[in-house]
């Protein structure tokens, strides 16, 4: 690593997925123009499937009104991939960091991401794997872990998403990620008991900042810069 071994740990709770993206944007300006900090934002969504750049509207198989019904936005996004589900009880991560500070390789950032994510699941005595081809975490043939980015003069955003224990009915609206011949899971249908939301935060945290190698640091905003 280069520069800044810092990394500002942000947990935001539920957040609107409007408000998230331009909250990633806002910190993806800051750094372009030079008075950015690396930062982690934790957080969770409302019901949402968004469709990143290389993603098929036909992979979305609910019907409008079946989905307005359940409560669930569409957003077309700026990351890499296919379809994915965020909602309640999903954890998802985005490192807005600079890879010249790091590493400037986009293969490597994503197998990092993964990493991060299998130690996690290690935590929990669970065995998380990468399959060739294929981005994200897996737990046999189930996808665990969903992994979308973007990247802007080195630096990042979006991010993961770790299925703690979401409604994981609302899978079945989607083909997720465009992958027909395998399943989605959840840490606690795994572990077939509840897992505490905030001890799963802490655990991405700490181990993003030993994958990184930097040095965690819990922050906030100041009140009313980000409406949750």
């Amino acid at each position: 690593m280069l520069l800044m071994s810092k990394l500002n740990v942000v947990k935001l709770g539920i957040v609107e997925y409007g408000k998230a993206y331009q909250l990633q944007k806002r910190l993806l300006l800051e750094h372009i123009e030079g008075r950015g900090t690396n930062s982690l934002l934790l957080l969770q969504h409302n019901p949402v499937i968004t469709i990143g750049r290389n993603g098929s509207r036909s992979n979305v198989l609910a019907t409008g009104s079946e989905l307005a019904d359940a409560g669930i936005d569409i957003h077309e996004i700026d990351r890499g991939g296919d379809v994915t589900y965020h909602g309640p009880g999903q954890l998802t991560g985005y490192p807005i960091i600079d890879l010249r500070c790091f590493k400037k390789d986009i293969h490597w950032y994503l197998r990092q991401l993964e990493e991060v994510i299998i130690k996690v699941l290690a935590e929990y005595g669970i065995a998380g794997r990468k399959v060739e081809g294929y981005t994200g975490v897996w737990v046999g043939d189930e996808k665990v872990a969903a992994i979308g980015i973007a990247i802007r003069r080195w630096i990042t955003y979006h991010g993961l998403a770790l299925n703690v224990n979401p409604d994981m009915s609302h899978f079945g609206m989607i083909t997720p990620c465009g992958i027909t011949d395998k399943g989605v899971t959840s840490l606690e249908k795994l572990l077939l008991h509840k897992v505490d939301m905030d001890e799963v935060v802490n655990r991405i945290a700490f181990a993003f900042a030993e994958v990184f190698d930097v040095d965690p640091e819990f922050a906030s905003f100041p009140k009313g810069e980000i409406e949750i």
